[in-house]
């Protein structure tokens, strides 16, 4: 077992509004947490790889594959590989758990 310390807590984003802070990396999973401010532009690419969300805290709306939900702590989503994804709408401070089935970054 490996104790992941300070998973899903609200890092303090850069001048575009976002942050990423990696938890854990292993080579067929990377775990971390995504915070946007309200307001902020989401310009994050499509991954190679499979992710899914969970969201923490905070409001705001996310679009992909074509449809757009309302998001809010506790909700959780999959976005396949390559899918072209982003939050937007943002209301409140968004803070989101993610999981990368490869790794990050790995293929």
């Amino acid at each position: 077992m490996e104790t992941i310390a300070a998973a899903g807590r609200y890092a303090e984003p850069d001048a575009s509004g976002a942050t990423y802070d990696e938890h854990l990396r292993r080579p067929d999973l990377s775990i971390g947490t995504y915070c946007l401010r309200a307001g902020a532009v989401d310009t994050q690419d499509p991954h190679a790889e499979d992710e899914v969300y969970v969201v923490t805290s905070g409001r705001g709306r996310f679009t992909g594959g074509g449809e757009t939900i309302d998001v809010a702590a506790g909700s959780v989503f999959f976005v396949p590989a390559r899918e072209e994804h982003r939050f937007h709408d943002i209301t409140e401070d968004l803070a989101v758990l993610v999981f990368f089935g490869p790794a990050e970054g790995s293929r």
